[in-house]
């Protein structure tokens, strides 16, 4: 089962859904940053009568974070607003070490329950999926744009 996990891990890592530069008709842009790894990520979050209509990612760092981050965005895309935050919140617990609520809805992000046996991976896995949580309350605060250095 860790051979699979890995695979799907790689895969990811070498060819990421949903990365882009840019994403057309945007309404959030954030930056995200673990100074601890290097990591780096740009999420571009558009949203359309209440639902992620276009998510996309880019960045630099480790294959976790760039592979976690693509499973992120295949997860995430076309959810409301609020299951797209509670989505965010169940690989948050899976990171820290609780089983999954749902596990089918987190999709390739589930192989990811792993990493929690590695601390110091943790947060590069964490990185595009507190992204995500963070382009949504931006956009439900009204703003555009949002920089953060993660040390949660």
């Amino acid at each position: 089962m860790d051979d699979l996990y890995q695979e799907i891990i790689l895969d990811h890592y070498r060819r990421p859904k949903n990365r882009a530069p840019q994403l057309d008709g945007e309404d959030v842009h954030v930056h995200h940053s673990n100074p601890l790894c290097g990591d780096e990520l740009d999420l571009r979050l558009r949203v359309r009568d209440g639902r992620i209509d276009g998510l996309v990612f880019d960045g630099e760092g480790c294959s976790i974070s760039q592979a976690s981050a693509s499973a992120m965005t295949d997860a995430g895309l076309d959810r409301d607003l609020d299951d797209a935050l509670a989505l965010a919140e169940d690989f948050r617990q899976l990171m820290h070490g609780t089983p999954a609520t749902r596990p089918d809805d987190l999709r390739d992000g589930v192989v990811f329950e792993g990493v929690a046996r590695f601390p110091v991976r943790v947060k590069c896995a964490l990185l595009g999926w507190m992204a995500v949580r963070d382009a949504i309350e931006t956009y439900l605060a009204g703003a555009s744009d949002h920089a953060v250095t993660y040390d949660d």
